[in-house]
């Protein structure tokens, strides 16, 4: 009873939080956009079984493994629809300093962030209205709230795409201004986010403090299927160790950011739904960064990149 509630819980986070919080995003994806280049994206062309991996990975396995999580635990639609938003979200903006200390690929891991950003412009509203509608419990939430996927795709668009493409123009034509503003931005922004985050937590701590319990084992079972998914499936595509690795911690740090700013946005803060991706956002970046140890201290021999 007191689970089935949830789903008609309300996060409270008024208008300017929310306005802060999109800036706040927009901002963390302008200051990585500053470490990549078009020439990041000749990847594609030189390499592409790697980042091809990444791509299926993030988001055609993930959001399906997904699914198969919500059928069998069958939880409150509200965290259904929390965990398909999450794993409709690319990947996470720290995803490559994960990268880096796990002694993955880090350029691929870059590469990834460029292209996956430009592609959940798309995927990101697509995954979550197929994934969602076709779990009957979520599909009576999207039918309700009305989310009109293209009014989702506009906010991604200047969430990610706008923030990137600039980013991408500054480094290529500023490159010392870039330098300079990346590594300003890449602490400020994040802590600025994580801010906001925690006041939202703050604002409705008796709703956490009731349901954090619940969500809890949920968030690692998912986090946990995310890094078996990408690490499997880098695997069966025969990639090389460092760049399983890098594939492994892109399918598991989520844009968990962007998912709780769709939420307070288009489903008004639905408890479910934002509780499990706040939570997501905190967990991941422990569950990474335990990762990141545990590789770190263990090299990998020389072997040719696939």
């Amino acid at each position: 009873m007191t689970n089935t509630l949830l789903d008609t819980v309300h996060i409270n986070f008024n208008s300017e939080n929310i306005w802060l919080l999109n800036c706040a995003l927009a901002l963390v994806m302008f200051g990585i956009a500053l470490e990549i280049s078009p020439s990041d994206f000749k990847t594609l062309v030189k390499s592409p079984r790697p980042v091809f991996t990444g791509i299926i990975s993030q988001f055609i396995l993930l959001p399906a493994v997904t699914f198969l999580i919500v059928y069998f635990v069958a939880p409150t639609p509200s965290i259904a629809l929390g965990m398909f938003m999450v794993a409709a979200c690319p990947g996470g903006n720290i995803s490559n300093f994960i990268t880096h200390l796990a002694k993955g690929n880090t350029a691929l891991s870059i590469s990834l962030t460029a292209v996956a950003t430009l592609l959940a412009i798309v995927m990101t509203p697509l995954n979550l209205q197929f994934w969602g509608g076709l779990y009957e419990p979520t599909a009576t939430v999207l039918k309700e709230i009305s989310v009109s996927p293209f009014e989702m795709f506009k906010l991604v668009s200047l969430l990610l795409g706008i923030p990137l493409i600039v980013g991408m123009l500054v480094n290529q034509y500023q490159k010392a201004l870039a330098k300079k503003l990346a590594k300003v931005l890449k602490i400020t922004s994040v802590i600025i986010f994580i801010v906001l985050v925690l006041l939202a937590f703050y604002s409705n701590l008796d709703i956490f403090t009731e349901y954090i319990f619940y969500v809890f084992w949920i968030v690692l079972l998912h986090n946990l299927v995310a890094f078996l998914t990408g690490f499997s499936f880098a695997k069966i595509m025969g990639l090389s160790n460092v760049n399983t690795r890098t594939i492994t911690i892109e399918t598991g740090i989520q844009n968990s950011g962007l998912g709780l700013l769709l939420i307070f946005t288009f489903f008004e803060g639905l408890g479910g739904m934002a509780l499990l991706a706040a939570f997501w956002g905190i967990w991941h970046l422990i569950s990474g960064l335990i990762l990141a140890a545990i590789w770190g201290y263990k090299p990998i021999k020389k072997e040719t990149l696939a």
